[in-house]
């Protein structure tokens, strides 16, 4: 079985629903030999690398009149996160670019471990959404990755040019063709789509229904 997603750092929604999927995964005993493959997909390719905006201005792009459906809809998905046990602060979330986030989870796929991929997606997004940190900030990420398994060289090589950028391209340019417009969305062996944070059950219904149809 082959799975890829479309995903976002800045997405909670695709933070909650790979969490999903990767426990459906786990359940149904398929997550050590089944390949997972991240697609980069930039909610907001235009976002600046710095701001001082807070998530609710970033939601509400400074409507003071949809502050209040703004605070709801967070306080929807923080009680969504925490539902799935996973750790979400979002009032303390620096919403910013996350291209050079992309760039690095393309560094460690070029590793051949996708144990090492996962820690790099997975801090990655406790940064941006329970540590308040910026995911734009280049101390930020190099601490980070090495936490996560990468090296430091090989880190700073990657923030010090634009390597792995038209990786990042490509796969949102595939998205585009493929008619993905919005993530977390999953594709399961080029046949079945997921699209967002589905309910847990779900991912595992349709698992298992790909899975009898391999045998």
């Amino acid at each position: 079985m082959e799975i890829k997603y479309w995903s976002d750092i800045a997405c909670p929604f695709c933070y909650i629903g790979s969490n999903r999927m990767k426990r459906a995964m786990k359940e149904i005993g398929i997550y050590d030999s089944t390949q997972l493959k991240f697609k980069s997909f930039e909610l907001d390719p235009n976002a600046p690398k710095a701001t001082n905006d807070g998530y609710i201005k970033h939601f509400t792009h400074g409507d003071k009149t949809l502050e209040s459906q703004a605070k709801e809809q967070m306080n929807y998905i923080e009680s969504m996160a925490k539902g799935d046990n996973l750790p979400m602060r979002i009032n303390s979330v620096i919403p910013t670019n996350t291209v050079d986030a992309h760039r690095l989870i393309k560094l460690a796929e070029s590793k051949n471990n996708s144990k090492l991929v996962e820690r790099v997606i997975s801090k990655f997004y406790k940064v941006y959404f329970s540590e308040g940190k910026s995911i734009a900030d280049h101390s930020v990420l190099l601490n980070a990755s090495i936490e996560a398994g990468l090296e430091q060289k090989d880190v700073k090589s990657v923030l010090n040019t634009d390597k792995y950028h038209q990786d990042v391209i490509n796969d949102e340019m595939e998205a585009q063709q493929s008619g993905i417009h919005a993530a977390p969305f999953f594709v399961i062996n080029n046949k079945y789509a997921i699209s967002g944070a589905q309910p847990y059950e779900t991912f595992i219904k349709a698992l298992k229904q790909v899975q009898v149809e391999e045998k």
